[in-house]
């Protein structure tokens, strides 16, 4: 290919590569796209064909880029092409190549100069080239021809912005020498998205085309619209020399010969043509390749670190060691009674931010979901009544009692507490595969050792399922115990004297406290779409109501909620719906909020919903009920014999009272196992699991087989071993290779700004010297032959110089600068600084009296 530029950066890329596949890794070095821009037929193909150095694109007078052709240039042992459209099929032959681009943009947009935003994807691979991305666009035309629209110019205006407007996208801005530079569409556009002019280059081609005794030399020395970047002057091959077949090559060497014999232009013949303009491109490639080396070489050290102590313990390892492999045994035990410990009891060091773990776990399974379960065991008001006054009726039996019996009482007592039972055992069975669930996690630092892992998940696992029947026996002694005997002289129990409905209600307004039990941020959901749709609430909940306000300032409340009568209810979550939800609602059928029977309320977890449950528990707000198959009868029974019972004062009283005694008692039986729960639990699981960790797990483990072959290592870490070691030597060698790639390249700082595009000149006075002159803009005239203007190079900042050589002249009596020591010559300075501020041009004659 004709692309050296390019060649020299290949060994670059390909080091990089290499430091990143050692470890496995890909080098994204995402490379600057490189589009062309510019009117129609200004040369825009010849100038991508020039810089991939391949002579594949369809050439022609009128519009021939038809469509945006996307070239992927990949780096591959062979050279070939192939298209999107083409899959499979690979083309060496690059002729074909182009007659497949006309195929392909005549079978879209027609045979007839129409044009199509969809463009051609095509691959080029070669070892010559770099993975770039190369857009050749459709040019910039005004006036519609053929099938073309009537909004032609907007059209391709809009499909060159779709590539041009991205930061990574260098713009070649085409304009052909035989145009006026002032109306170029290419810089308007390009000035449109790159205001700055950091990533715009321009390109000014035909420059061979131009009329005779007229040049573009103004232009190339950035003097008349300057760019941040400058101007590149190109010779590109014509119509004919691509019908003979011309060559890349012999183009470059006859643009090359252009240069240097063209009296406007040889001056800055090294400046000029295809291979700086390829030079230009590829220096932009080497600072984005410098630019990403301090990410990469931060990225592998981070890495390097990250291994640096798992490799220094993996170095000099020997698996066959039976020194090592008992000492590791015991490290590993003794890790793992650490790790359930923290894990139970809590700890500060690594907390985990993510979820609840372990004792945290537990703790809410003994202060949330066990009370929560106990109070779901309760009786109903309706169906308590309905017991309680078919008790009082069989106990008297034929005759009709005088008195309140006690036996109505106990009966109905014990049949709560039996009821009791059920929340216990599901507490413990809880408690139960927490535990398990921690052994598991605490094991996940054996995996390196599939045996020992699998030897102490069963030895621990069947020590807890033992313990679990011993726990479920005493938990179930606590019932019976509480069966056992009726304490009616507890003192916490009301007695018969205090059983009136009204004497328990003051008790419970004197003893009521508007007490906060709980605030939260909490999302409403059955808020019509027209009001708004689901909104989230600051919520504050009290003994007495619940509270919702606009945020967790507390300042505007949106509504406050008596809570009685109020009870909660599950509500399914929905197929849409991200979060879990429940209801409350009121009993005697009455608008919760507003319009609304019911008022759902959403959480992000489960766990919140249980959280929220019980906390309105707490609060008085009691879980609804499921029903059975059989409740609907015997709540028209119970609605039935309760209005019977009203008519019979007398039984009425007798049912609340005992209700409010039965409430009292089972109030006192609730407390003491909510307290001995946590504490049975606890001493005859938890803390016996810990002990038996502790002292029996390592004896188990050496009485449970061969320890050797407890510690033989699983696949997977043989080869993590082997990994780690071999990555920790390549992330060496990778960054040894990026240090020098670091050293070797050379970056090219950003030229500085200029003022806006059509400014004009940018040449600015030198500072004075004493005297009046100006130290730098003198030009100093020299004895010669004749006058004569030679400009010199460009400098950095973009201008060019012009030394004056003038006859020689006789001593001046005045206004002579000194000899330096040894100089035969007389110096004379320009006194004129009007001269000094005007750019010179070669058709400027001074004549000695003038000077």
């Amino acid at each position: 290919m004709g692309n050296r530029g390019m060649e020299d950066l290949i060994p670059l890329v390909n080091k990089l590569q290499d430091a990143f596949s050692t470890i496995g890794q890909s080098c994204n070095l995402d490379l600057p796209q490189i589009a062309v821009v510019g009117g129609q037929s200004a040369g825009k193909s010849s100038v991508l064909e020039n810089f991939v150095g391949r002579d594949f694109l369809p050439r022609g007078s009128g519009i021939v880029t038809r469509r945006p052709l996307v070239l992927q240039l990949i780096s591959a042992n062979a050279e070939w092409a192939e298209f999107l459209h083409c899959k499979g099929k690979k083309f060496t032959d690059f002729d074909e190549v182009r007659q497949e681009i006309e195929a392909e943009t005549d079978r879209i947009t027609g045979a007839n100069k129409g044009i199509s935003p969809v463009p051609i994807n095509l691959r080029v691979y070669s070892p010559h080239v770099l993975n770039l991305t190369l857009i050749d666009l459709p040019g910039i035309t005004k006036v519609p021809v053929g099938d073309q629209p009537a909004d032609i110019e907007q059209q391709i205006r809009d499909m060159i912005m779709q590539f041009i407007c991205r930061e990574s996208c260098l713009i070649l801005a085409v304009t052909p020498a035989n145009s006026d530079l002032a109306n170029s569409d290419a810089l308007k556009l390009a000035k449109d998205v790159d205001p700055q002019g950091q990533r715009t280059i321009g390109v000014i081609t035909k420059l061979d085309l131009m009329d005779e005794g007229t040049d573009a030399r103004e232009v190339l020395e950035n003097k008349l619209l300057p760019l941040r970047r400058g101007y590149i002057g190109v010779v590109n091959r014509s119509q004919k020399d691509i019908d003979g077949k011309k060559d890349i090559k012999m183009a470059m060497a006859a643009e090359r010969k252009f240069f240097l014999t063209h009296p406007a232009y040889r001056h800055m013949a090294d400046k000029m043509g295809t291979p700086c303009l390829q030079k230009v491109l590829n220096q932009q490639l080497t600072n984005h390749i410098r630019d990403t080396l301090p990410a990469f070489r931060s990225k592998l050290q981070t890495q390097l670190l990250a291994l640096d102590k798992e490799a220094e313990e993996y170095r000099g390892y020997r698996p066959d060691d039976p020194g090592r492999k008992t000492k590791q045994l015991l490290q590993m035990v003794q890790q793992f009674s650490v790790d359930f410990e923290k894990r139970i009891e809590g700890s500060g060091d690594q907390v985990d931010t993510v979820e609840l773990s372990g004792g945290a776990k537990i703790n809410r399974i003994f202060h949330e979901r066990f009370p929560f379960e106990l109070v779901k065991m309760e009786c109903d008001d309706k169906e308590m009544r309905r017991e309680i006054s078919y008790a009082i009726k069989n106990i008297h039996g034929i005759r009709t009692g005088l008195f309140t019996p006690d036996m109505a009482f106990e009966a109905i007592v014990k049949k709560q507490i039996v009821k009791i039972k059920e929340p216990c055992i599901k507490c413990v069975d809880m408690v139960i595969q927490e535990l398990i669930n921690t052994v598991r996690q605490c094991t996940n630092k054996l995996d390196c050792f599939p045996r020992l892992r699998e030897e102490t998940e069963r030895i621990v696992t069947s020590h807890i399922r033992d313990r679990e029947s011993k726990a479920k026996d005493q938990v179930l002694l606590l019932i019976d115990v509480q069966l056992s005997y009726i304490n009616t002289n507890h003192e916490d129990f009301i007695g018969f004297a205090n059983a009136q409905q009204s004497s328990k209600q003051s008790n419970k307004q004197s003893s009521a406290v508007n007490q906060v039990i709980r605030k939260g941020w909490l999302t409403i959901n059955n808020i019509s779409i027209i009001k708004g749709g689901a909104k989230e609430y600051w919520f504050v909940l009290t003994a007495e109501s619940l509270s919702w306000f606009k945020d967790d300032e507390e300042k505007e409340k949106k509504y406050m909620l008596p809570l009685d009568n109020l009870k909660v209810r599950d509500v399914e979550k929905g197929f849409m719906s991200s979060k879990h939800a429940f209801a409350i609602f009121n009993t005697e059928q009455r608008n919760v909020y507003k319009d609304n029977r019911f008022l759902e309320l959403a959480c992000d977890t489960q766990d919140e919903v249980d959280s929220w449950r019980a906390s309105l528990l707490r609060a008085g707000v009691y879980p609804e009920r499921s029903s059975n198959v059989s409740e609907p009868v015997l709540e028209n029974d119970v609605l039935g014999h309760v209005d019977n019972f009203s008519m019979d004062p007398q039984l009425e009283r007798k049912v609340e009272t005992i209700r409010n005694l039965v409430e009292s008692y089972m109030a006192i039986v609730n407390k003491c196992i909510r307290d001995l729960m946590p504490k049975t639990i606890m001493h005859l699981m938890i803390t016996n699991v810990k002990d038996f960790i502790n002292a029996e797990l390592l004896a188990q483990l050496y009485s449970a087989g061969d320890q050797g072959a407890l510690m033989d290592e699983s696949q997977e870490q043989v080869q993590r071993r082997d990994e780690v070691l071999r990555t920790h030597q390549s992330l060496k060698e990778a960054l040894a290779i990026i240090g020098d790639i670091s050293t070797s390249t050379i970056s090219t700082p950003m030229p500085p700004p200029v003022n806006d595009w059509r400014s004009g000149s940018h040449l600015q006075p030198a500072p004075l010297v004493p005297g009046g002159c100006h130290q730098a803009s003198a030009p100093v005239l020299e004895e010669g032959e004749g006058l004569h203007l030679l400009p010199t190079a460009q400098d950095h900042w973009g201008h060019s110089t012009t030394v004056l050589t003038v006859p020689r002249f006789p001593a001046a009596p005045t206004g002579l600068l000194p000899a330096s020591p040894g100089e035969a010559r007389p110096r004379h300075p320009i006194p004129p600084t009007s001269l000094l501020h005007r750019p010179l041009h070669k058709s400027n004659t001074y004549s000695s009296s003038s000077l």
